[in-house]
């Protein structure tokens, strides 16, 4: 669509590089070519964007085969608008000088007329051909022949088209009777595969069986090997055993040897120390028999000495106290009682006992 502007009652128009423009005025031609910008006024101006660019007509039908299937077609069609000044003359492509915009629908038209041509020719080439050959070869024939027949069509050159290329992209049956049509090639694809399967297994156990074979043969070649091994084994310790016994018997006759130069030897060291520890046992006994009685000596001189010093003592004990008086020696039994007494914090005298040791104070003496 083309870009129109407006400034002070005129107008400015604005195509696009793949846009044909056309304007009219007073039934004159002024401007004719694509990518075109000039202004104009409204009131007097007829114009008309014609499309040159390639354009994509995608198209579905269905048709029905020779064997009464219905089928459905789908392709694309691209054309463009060769001459644009026919197509502006057999087709309204004039636009509204206020917006740019078509006032009719032109396009619309070319795709109907395209569909309708090629599905006619579609129809006729499927009409003719049954359902298996239509999905076998029905997308090349069905190309070719709509390719043809556009090509052939002489409105589409009266109108200013070209078409381009011509795509058959699917042609397709029923749901139902595609499914039906599948069902064959699925079970020979489920047998190939079932056989496949089977020969696979076969092989798997035929290959096992080798497998197991090869076992037993290695397991009897092991048995044999191992009854070898053992035979080997007993010969090896019985020679060992024998080695042993004669390594043990020359040991046993060298550890007797050894043995009874031990003994002998611990005998004669027996006897030395036997006759060491006897004389020194002696001269311990006689010294501690001399110790003895040096020892019981003097503890008899001492007893007899202190014994002598206790009497001496004794004696002079009594010869010193025989010389004194009674008082003296009531005094000193006192005195000696009271060192032996405990110990006496208080002494609490009755008022008895005071009176009379202060009736006895009071008392004269006799001086006799």
């Amino acid at each position: 669509m083309a870009d129109i502007t407006r400034r002070l009652g005129w107008r400015h128009l604005r195509g696009a590089p793949t846009a044909h423009i056309r304007h009219h005025r007073g039934g004159k031609l002024l401007h004719d070519g694509p990518g075109l910008s000039f202004w104009f006024r409204a009131l007097t101006a007829a114009l008309s964007e014609v499309p040159v660019d390639d354009r994509e007509l995608a198209m579905t039908f269905h048709a029905r085969t020779s064997d009464f299937q219905d089928v459905t077609v789908q392709s694309t069609v691209t054309y463009r608008i060769s001459d644009p000044a026919l197509a502006a003359a057999r087709l309204d492509f004039s636009v509204d000088p206020d917006t740019g915009a078509w006032r009719g629908t032109p396009l619309e038209q070319l795709g109907t007329l395209l569909t309708e041509t090629a599905q006619q020719h579609a129809l006729d080439v499927l009409a003719r051909t049954s359902l298996s050959a239509a999905l076998v070869d029905g997308v090349t024939a069905v190309r070719e022949r709509v390719a043809a027949g556009l090509a052939a069509e002489p409105r589409l050159p009266a109108t200013g088209i070209e078409v381009v290329a011509v795509r058959v992209v699917a042609l397709r049956p029923e749901p139902e009777v595609e499914r039906a049509l599948r069902t064959p090639a699925r079970e020979q694809i489920q047998q190939e595969a079932d056989r496949a399967t089977y020969e696979r297994r076969a092989v798997a156990v035929e290959r096992e069986r080798t497998i197991a074979e090869n076992e037993l043969a290695s397991q009897i070649e092991l048995a044999r090997r191992e009854e070898q091994l053992v035979d080997q084994r007993g010969t090896n310790a019985r020679r060992e055993a024998e080695e042993h016994a004669a390594a043990d018997a020359v040991r046993a006759g060298a550890e007797a040897a050894r043995s009874v130069k031990l003994a002998e030897a611990e005998a004669a060291r027996a006897v030395k120390l036997g006759e060491a520890e006897a004389a020194r046992s002696l001269k311990l006994a006689e010294a501690e028999a001399a110790r003895s009685v040096q020892l019981a000596r003097a503890e008899a001189e001492g007893v007899r000495e202190v014994g002598e010093a206790k009497a001496q003592a004794q004696e002079a004990w009594l010869r010193v106290h025989a010389d004194v008086d009674v008082a003296t020696l009531h005094a000193l039994t006192g005195t000696r009682l009271a060192e032996n007494l405990p110990h006496i914090d208080s002494v609490t005298i009755s008022p008895d006992v005071l009176t009379g040791l202060l009736a006895k104070l009071g008392t004269p003496r006799d001086p006799a």
